[in-house]
């Protein structure tokens, strides 16, 4: 009988550890283990929409294009924010083609704030030079410049694709496309055969074994059929552009042309649970806010998602998020509003306004976990990643958001089922990162990074999770309509 007592009070003991454990402890969650089934199916339908729109954007000019032909399909116009006293409109605006916004009328006065996404369409990638073309031993080469933070190594011996836009000397402009139709050819950066490799590669610091300015595109072997003239195979290379393109080689040096990774985004494992694909940074951040304000309902705040270019060079220049279309916006929807604007209305409206800066994090590595604190490490199908603070060692350059903020979200996210969880960017001597979060910050805005997470981030093939993905354009959605 006492033993029977005492097996009772352990039970009970027990019972009531648990309660307090659940009720006291912080213990992230799975999102495969927190949906229905029903929820799991939108995963996957959504997880299929975002690898087609990683296919449609591949450089910022493409994502403005697919970001715009979306927004139409969904009723948004260009004639919403034209400084015509009336009522707001859904409505889109873009910028010198490579940056975009949408807006969504709230119910309320716009300076009392507004509800911002944030998130950047370019990817790291290589640029072709102003004067690329050259011929070395008998080979058409294209001389490239590197953009963004990448492993050079990662980008030889893969086939690529070159993307852009070419400005003739009349000023015509002519759109190149070559390398992801399967008719296309391709081009690549070759790499030194192993047997040659030991000092010139092999020795060295995996940082220098590819120097940048061997970044060289293969572009064609055949030479021009008169063997008395300079630099056949390149001038053969100029005859072909000029047949397909009717330029010269000067119109070159007024032309932006990109080069990415051939291929379509795929799924990963055999459970089809991940994508893997260029640009997913930030791309995955532009998908879904782009799918969370075309979707959104009623809105309490009028709503504002931009998508911005320059990021993963310091947001630099005048489509960065240092330029002024963040104000140009913001001033189209007051003036839409109010008719007559005065400069403290924009500032007070930047100043009430919050904002999610939507970039991505990096997920916990299974095989280089020793460069990240566990504890503080986002992972892959864990939910979309809240990241109070960016920066590099001690939070240089770094926004830090305000607590309230934080807790604010945190709350938002966990009254509606969105799955989130925390995370920051590896050890606090490993390195880091920055994001557009900063230059928000700068405008008054109380703002917060929040997005997906990734393995091999800034590499040629990211690897998101779908259920990441999903809760993203969940919380996106939700913070939106708040």
């Amino acid at each position: 009988m006492y033993r029977e007592e005492m097996e009772k009070d352990k039970e009970k003991i027990s019972k009531a550890t648990k309660e307090l454990a659940e009720k006291l402890l912080y213990r992230p969650k799975s999102v495969w283990d927190s949906v229905d089934d029903a929820e799991r199916k939108k995963i996957f339908t959504l997880g299929d929409d975002y690898k087609s729109f990683l296919d449609a954007a591949k450089t910022e000019r493409l994502a403005v294009t697919e970001i715009v032909k979306r927004a139409k399909a969904a009723g948004f116009t260009d004639e919403g924010g034209k400084g015509v006293k009336g009522p707001l409109k859904k409505c889109y605006k873009t910028d010198k083609k490579k940056t975009a916004a949408l807006v969504v009328p709230g119910k309320g006065d716009p300076t009392g704030g507004l509800n911002v996404i944030v998130s950047h369409i370019d990817s790291p990638r290589l640029d072709l030079k102003q004067r690329p073309l050259y011929e070395e031993v008998e080979l058409a080469l294209l001389k490239t410049h590197y953009y963004g933070g990448i492993k050079k190594y990662s980008w030889v011996s893969r086939p690529l694709a070159i993307y852009g836009v070419i400005v003739k000397g009349d000023g015509t402009e002519v759109e190149v496309a070559i390398g992801d139709d399967p008719n296309d050819p391709v081009f690549t950066v070759s790499d030194l055969l192993i047997h040659l490799a030991g000092k010139a590669q092999m020795d060295k610091k995996v940082g220098e074994a590819v120097p940048g300015e061997k970044l060289n595109l293969l572009f064609g072997s055949i030479p021009f059929e008169d063997r008395e003239a300079n630099e056949r195979v390149k001038l053969f290379a100029l005859k072909l552009l000029n047949e397909k393109y009717n330029i010269v080689e000067e119109d070159l040096i007024s032309a932006e042309l990109e080069v990415v990774p051939v291929g379509q985004s795929r799924d990963i494992g055999l459970d089809r649970s991940l994508v893997g694909g260029y640009g997913q940074d930030d791309r995955a951040s532009a998908f879904t806010s782009l799918r969370a304000v075309l979707d959104a309902g009623e809105v309490e705040r009028t709503a504002v998602v931009y998508f911005l270019d320059k990021e993963e060079i310091g947001s630099e220049g005048v489509t960065g998020a240092r330029g002024r279309f963040i104000e140009e916006v913001v001033h189209d929807i007051l003036a839409a509003v109010k008719g007559e604007v005065r400069a403290d209305d924009l500032m007070r409206t930047l100043s009430n306004s919050r904002c999610l800066s939507a970039d991505v994090n990096g997920a916990l590595d299974p095989d280089w976990q020793e460069v990240h604190e566990k504890r503080n490490a986002a992972r892959l199908g864990y939910g979309v990643c809240i990241t109070k603070f960016t920066g590099s060692r001690g939070k240089f350059g770094a926004s830090d958001a305000q607590a309230e903020l934080v807790g604010s979200i945190r709350k938002l996210f966990n009254d509606n089922g969105v799955v989130w969880q925390f995370g920051e960017l590896g050890k606090v001597d490993e390195g880091g990162g920055g994001t557009i979060a900063k230059d928000m910050a700068a405008r008054g805005m109380n703002v917060l990074d929040c997005g997906p997470v990734l393995l091999d981030m800034h590499s040629p093939f990211e690897i998101s999770s779908k259920a990441d993905v999903y809760m993203a354009y969940k919380g996106y959605r939700i913070f939106l309509e708040s």
